[in-house]
């Protein structure tokens, strides 16, 4: 019989240690479940310094086809569900890639993340005083939270629509050599997600869970339908639907080149 950990970082309840092995070849990390909502989570990890060197790992080769297949479904999203006119926010946004193509789509998206460069998205950034977006999107980055509740209430200051990713735990939980999403080469994955601790997570800070796929997911003060978000979702629809979506609005390349070119031409002028 396990022992009691600590309690759930999402709904409180008891935890229990389900198993015990090496993170970054040499650390020992303890994984606790909770026994109401299924959420795990890796117990008072000691290594996030080392792991954090490098804030995007290089074992992520599937960053760039991630933002392009996000980046679609985002924009199908937003166009049938939002306002596409307003401004929206990429929350721990990386090197900048996927501002800069939904900007390219013409979606007037910011970037956000204290803890990496932007790359790609420069002269974009979000300030303070912006007043709150019309969605936030929030990719990979749940599964690397200590607190979820704590940073999902930062998220919901920001915006009242939260699209994020992150792979739901299987049923029954893997053991730690099955599953590649403990990371525990890379040591950066702490958090791991049932259907139903992402729903009492959602409900802490007022909004409704919605489940789209196995890795996309969207929170909102809205109760919207189940049935026609899958149907947006959907494969087989999304080339057609994405299309439709690029047409209500019009690409920020070039206005973006003429702001940003034009900031450089003050400089210079030293003005």
């Amino acid at each position: 019989m396990f022992q009691v950990a600590m309690t759930c970082a999402i709904c409180g309840s008891p935890t229990r240690i389900i198993f015990e092995a090496p993170v970054l070849n040499k650390y020992p990390a303890r994984y606790c479940r909770c026994g109401r909502c299924g959420f795990v989570n890796v117990a008072d990890p000691t290594w996030l310094e080392e792991a954090y060197r490098q804030p995007i790992n290089p074992e992520d080769t599937g960053i760039l086809a991630r933002n392009l297949e996000f980046s679609k479904a985002a924009a199908i999203l937003i166009a049938r569900l939002f306002d596409p006119r307003k401004t929206f926010l990429d929350y721990a946004g990386g090197y900048g890639i996927f501002v800069r193509l939904m900007r390219d789509y013409g979606f007037d998206f910011y970037w956000h993340d204290p803890f990496s460069q932007n790359l790609l998205a420069r002269g974009f950034e979000y300030r303070p005083g912006q007043g709150k977006a019309e969605l936030l999107t929030a990719f990979e980055c749940f599964e690397h939270f200590t607190d979820p509740a704590a940073e999902l209430k930062k998220m919901t200051a920001l915006s009242d629509g939260l699209l994020f990713s992150t792979i739901l735990l299987p049923d029954p939980v893997p053991r730690p050599e099955d599953w590649w999403y403990y990371g525990r080469s890379h040591g950066q994955h702490l958090s791991f997600y049932t259907p139903a601790s992402l729903e009492l997570l959602a409900e802490k800070s007022g909004l409704i869970y919605h489940q789209l796929s196995e890795n996309l997911h969207l929170m909102s003060r809205r109760r919207l339908d189940q049935r026609k978000l899958q149907g947006l979702m959907k494969p087989s629809a999304r080339d057609g639907l994405f299309t439709q979506a690029l047409k209500s609005v019009t690409s920020l390349t070039r206005d973006d080149y003429l702001k940003i070119s034009g900031e450089r031409g003050s400089l210079k002028d030293g003005s």
